[in-house]
């Protein structure tokens, strides 16, 4: 296992008492689409975390892989403007989750950040996550992740 697949995987385990099946695929899952086709489900089952700029604030949208988040509709359930929103740096990611993009987990970042959920996910039995790294990710039911990355369930995609 990739040795950052393999740390989230014990900081699950330290922090919230849960053990991850990762999974791992050499050709990547760094798209919903090419996640969905190397696990072998639909892509609205792909759990997509995105983080955004809102104002001086990074937040952490685990979407849908079917949905686009509507930085109008973030910036509503943040109570910010509407200009303020922007997908973050890569470098800002990075520093403030510990995780690069494309492999960001809904939950095990380095800060705590505000963390907004898809409620489209909810309708799956199980969805599938990064694993801190672009070809890693887990299963969960979404009510679990959702409970565990302290998010809010919330409509903010388009």
């Amino acid at each position: 296992m990739h040795p950052r697949a393999a740390e989230f995987a014990e900081r699950a385990r330290e922090q919230y008492g849960v053990d991850v099946a990762v999974e791992e695929f050499a050709d990547g899952t760094k798209t919903a689409a090419d996640a969905a086709a190397a696990v072998g489900c639909e892509v609205a089952q792909i759990a997509s975390s995105l983080a955004f700029d809102a104002g001086d604030e990074l937040v952490v949208v685990v979407t849908s892989g079917a949905n686009r988040v509507s930085e109008t509709r973030l910036a509503d359930h943040l109570g910010v403007d509407g200009s303020a929103v922007a997908m973050a740096d890569p470098d800002r990611i990075a520093d403030r989750l510990g995780w690069s993009i494309g492999g960001v987990p809904p939950f095990c970042h380095d800060a705590d950040v505000t963390v907004l959920f898809d409620e489209t996910l909810l309708d799956h039995e199980r969805v599938w996550a990064a694993a801190g790294t672009p070809e890693a990710v887990f299963p969960m039911a979404p009510e679990e992740m959702r409970s565990l990355a302290g998010a809010r369930a919330v409509g903010v995609t388009e």
